[in-house]
C-alpha cells in the first residue's frame, strides 16, 4: 500500500504542510490508544480462555503481544527531532503499523470463534465493530491508514462469518459487510473535511501573513513619509527662518521710509507661509500627542466676540454675513484648542459659501453646551463627509489651488474634538448648506472674590488671576550666544537682536561654543542667554548640546530651543524634556518676548 498522494491543485509547500499536520494527528494517540488495546485484548482474551478453554485463545494472545512490541517503532516518532523533515517516512510507517495491527484482529475470528457458541460470536462481532468505530477519528486524517486499519479486520470477521456458513453467520456476515461500506462512506466524508479544514486553515494562516506583511509595508511607507515630511518641512523652514528674520531688520529699518510698504508686504508673505507651515507642524504635534489639553471653566461670550472680530473682515470682502449669536454660558474646555478649533470651521464655513453667510451659536441641552457653526454654502455630498476630515483632502479643488489652504483645517478640527473629547457631528445638504455641532460639557459659572465672573474675562474666555496692570517694558538678556550651524540664520539673528540692543554671539559647534563660554569667563561677561537649534551639523543633537553645555558652564543659564522639527518622534522627545521652544519660522516679536520672559524668570 502505497501513501496517497497529496490534494489535486495543492502547491507542494502547502501538500508538505498537510502531511506534516496529517502525521502529527496521527501518532498523536499512539500511547492512549495502545494502553486502551492491550486492556481490550487482554480482558476478553481471558474471558475467551476461562470459557472455551481454547489454546487457540492463548495463540491468538501471543500474536497481539508481538503486535505490542512493536509499539517501540510508533513511539519512535516523538523522539524523532527530524519528524517534521520526514513526514513520507512516518506516514508510511504509519499505515505499515496500523495494517499489522488490523490483521491482529482480523485472525482473532478464526483463531476465537466457537462454531456452535452463539453469544461468543456475537461477542466477538461488537468487539470488532466497536474497536473499528471508536478507532477510526484517530486514523481518519490520512486514508491509506483508514484502510489498512479498518479493511483487514472487518474482512476477517466478514470471512469467517461466511466459513461459519449458518444462517445466523451468513447474516452477521451481512450486516457486518454494510457496516464495512457505511464505515468507509463515512471515514471517507470525516478525512475529506479534516483536509478541507487544513487547507481552510493554511489558507488563513498565509492571508493573516499577507495581511501582516502589507500592514508592514503599510507602515513602513508610513514612516518613510513621515521622515520625508519632516525634512522637507525642516528644509523650508530653515531659509524661511532666515528669510523671517532679515525682513524683521528691514521692517524696522523701513519703518518710516518709502519702501516700508514692500518690506511689510514681504513680511506678510513670509508669515502666511509661515502659516501653511505651522498647520503642518500642528498636526504634527497632534500626531505625536505633544499637545496637552489644560481644561478650565470657560467663559463663550469673549470667545465668540473673538471670533467674530477676527473673521468679519473676511466674510465682508466676500459679500456675506456673520452672525455670532454670543452668551452667557461656561464650558470646561482648554480656551486656546477650542479658539483654534472654533477657528477652523468658521474659515472652512466662509470658504465654501459663496451666498449668504454664516452663524455661530451656542445654546444649553441639559448638561451640554451645543456650539454650531452654520453655513449657507455648497453643502457636502454624502460620499465625501468623511474624505473632509482627511489630510490635505479638499472639494472641488484637483489643481492644488494654495489660495484654498491645504486642506488641512477639518483634519486638524477632528483631531482637537477627539483630545478634547469634544464630539463633533457633520449634517448637510448639497447647495442648501452645512451644520457643525460640537458637543461640550457645561461649566458652572466660577466666582473670584465671592463675586460671579459672568464678565470679568479674558478674550480667551479665562477669568483673570489678578488686576489687569500695564505691561512693563522689556528686559532683554545680553549677550547672548546662539549655537546654529547655518550662516544665514546667524546673521540675521544678530542684525534682528542689535535692533533690540542686544549683543549676539554666533557659533556652529559644541567646541567653539565651549571657547566663547570660557572667553566669556576670563573677560568676565558671561553668558545671558543661550539660543541653540536642535539638529546641528554632521547630526548633533542640539538639545543634548546644549544641556551638556549648561551643565559645564553654567546649569541655571536661561536656554531657549530654536527647531524647524515636524517629526512626531522629536517633538515628543522636545516637550518630553521641558525646555523652552520656537518652531521655526520664528516671528521676530515672539522672539523678542521669548527671551524677555525667559531672562525675567531667571
Amino acid at each position: 500500500m502505497t501513501t496517497r498522494a497529496p490534494t489535486a491543485g495543492v502547491d507542494p509547500a502547502t501538500a508538505q504542510r498537510m502531511l506534516r499536520e496529517q502525521v502529527a494527528t496521527l501518532f498523536a494517540t499512539t500511547k492512549s490508544a495502545t494502553v486502551a488495546d492491550a486492556l481490550v485484548a487482554w480482558t476478553f482474551g481471558a474471558l475467551f480462555y476461562w470459557q472455551l478453554r481454547d489454546p487457540w485463545v492463548l495463540g491468538w494472545l501471543g500474536l497481539h503481544f508481538l503486535q505490542l512490541l512493536r509499539y517501540p517503532s510508533q513511539a519512535a516518532y516523538h523522539r524523532d527531532p527530524a519528524a517534521d523533515n520526514r513526514s513520507v517516512f512516518w506516514a508510511s510507517r504509519h499505515w505499515k503499523e496500523m495494517l499489522f495491527f488490523s490483521c491482529v484482529w482480523g485472525a482473532l475470528p478464526w483463531m476465537m470463534m466457537p462454531a456452535g457458541n452463539m453469544p461468543m460470536t456475537s461477542m466477538i462481532v461488537l468487539i470488532i465493530v466497536g474497536l473499528c468505530s471508536t478507532g477510526l477519528p484517530a486514523v481518519a486524517a490520512r486514508w491509506s491508514s483508514v484502510l489498512a486499519f479498518v479493511l483487514p479486520m472487518n474482512i476477517g470477521l466478514i470471512s469467517a462469518l461466511v466459513w461459519h456458513g449458518s444462517n445466523t453467520h451468513l447474516a452477521l456476515a451481512f450486516l457486518v459487510a454494510v457496516y464495512l461500506l457505511a464505515t468507509l462512506q463515512i471515514a471517507h466524508t470525516l478525512n475529506k473535511m479534516l483536509t478541507e479544514s487544513l487547507l481552510a486553515r493554511f489558507e488563513k494562516e498565509a492571508l493573516a501573513e499577507q495581511i501582516t506583511e502589507q500592514m508592514a509595508v503599510t507602515q513602513r511607507l508610513s514612516d518613510e513619509k513621515t521622515r520625508f515630511f519632516a525634512s522637507a518641512s525642516h528644509d523650508l523652514r530653515q531659509p524661511l527662518h532666515a528669510i523671517a528674520l532679515f525682513g524683521a531688520v528691514l521692517e524696522r529699518e523701513l519703518h518710516s521710509h518709502s519702501a516700508g510698504e514692500h518690506a511689510k508686504r514681504l513680511m506678510q508673505a513670509v508669515h502666511a507661509m509661515g502659516t501653511s507651515l505651522d498647520t503642518m507642524l500642528d498636526m504634527s504635534r497632534l500626531d505625536a500627542d505633544v499637545v496637552q489639553p489644560e481644561l478650565n471653566a470657560v467663559a463663550l461670550r469673549p470667545m465668540l466676540q473673538a471670533l467674530n472680530q477676527l473673521f468679519a473682515s473676511r466674510t465682508q470682502a466676500k459679500g456675506l454675513q456673520l452672525r455670532v449669536r454670543t452668551t452667557g454660558l461656561w464650558v470646561r474646555t482648554d480656551p486656546q484648542l477650542l479658539q483654534r478649533l472654533l477657528a477652523n470651521l468658521v474659515e472652512n464655513a466662509i470658504k465654501y459659501t459663496d451666498v449668504g453667510g454664516v452663524l455661530v451659536l451656542a445654546r444649553a441641552k441639559h448638561d451640554k453646551v451645543w456650539v454650531e457653526v452654520v453655513d449657507t454654502g455648497r453643502g457636502i455630498a454624502p460620499e465625501n463627509r468623511e474624505k473632509i476630515f482627511e489630510a490635505f483632502y479638499q472639494i472641488d479643488n484637483p489643481g492644488r489651488d494654495r489660495n484654498q489652504g491645504l486642506g488641512m483645517g477639518l483634519s486638524i478640527v477632528r483631531r482637537l474634538s477627539h483630545l478634547l473629547h469634544h464630539p463633533l457631528h457633520l449634517t448637510s445638504r448639497p447647495g442648501i448648506g452645512t451644520r457643525f455641532r460640537l458637543k461640550l460639557p457645561l461649566a458652572s459659572i466660577p466666582k473670584i472674590d465671592g463675586v460671579r465672573a459672568e464678565a470679568a474675562s479674558t478674550p480667551s474666555g479665562m477669568p483673570p488671576r489678578e488686576p489687569t496692570q500695564q505691561a512693563p517694558a522689556l528686559v532683554l538678556p545680553s549677550p547672548v550666544l546662539l549655537l546654529d550651524d547655518e550662516a544665514d540664520i546667524g546673521e540675521a539673528m544678530t542684525a534682528l537682536l542689535a535692533s533690540y540692543g542686544v549683543q549676539l554671539e554666533v557659533v556652529t559647534h559644541e567646541a567653539a561654543a565651549e571657547q566663547a563660554f570660557s572667553q566669556a569667563a576670563v573677560e568676565a561677561r558671561p553668558f545671558a542667554a543661550l539660543i541653540c537649534d536642535y539638529r546641528l551639523a554632521e547630526g548633533a543633537d542640539g538639545l543634548e548640546t546644549a544641556q551638556r553645555l549648561r551643565a559645564k558652564f553654567n546649569p541655571e543659564l536661561p536656554f531657549l530651543l530654536v527647531t524647524g522639527e515636524t517629526s512626531p518622534q522629536r517633538l515628543q522627545r522636545i516637550r518630553s524634556s521641558g525646555v523652552p521652544v520656537l518652531f521655526k519660522p520664528v516671528v521676530a516679536q515672539t522672539l523678542i518676548q521669548t527671551l524677555a520672559k525667559l531672562i525675567a524668570k531667571a
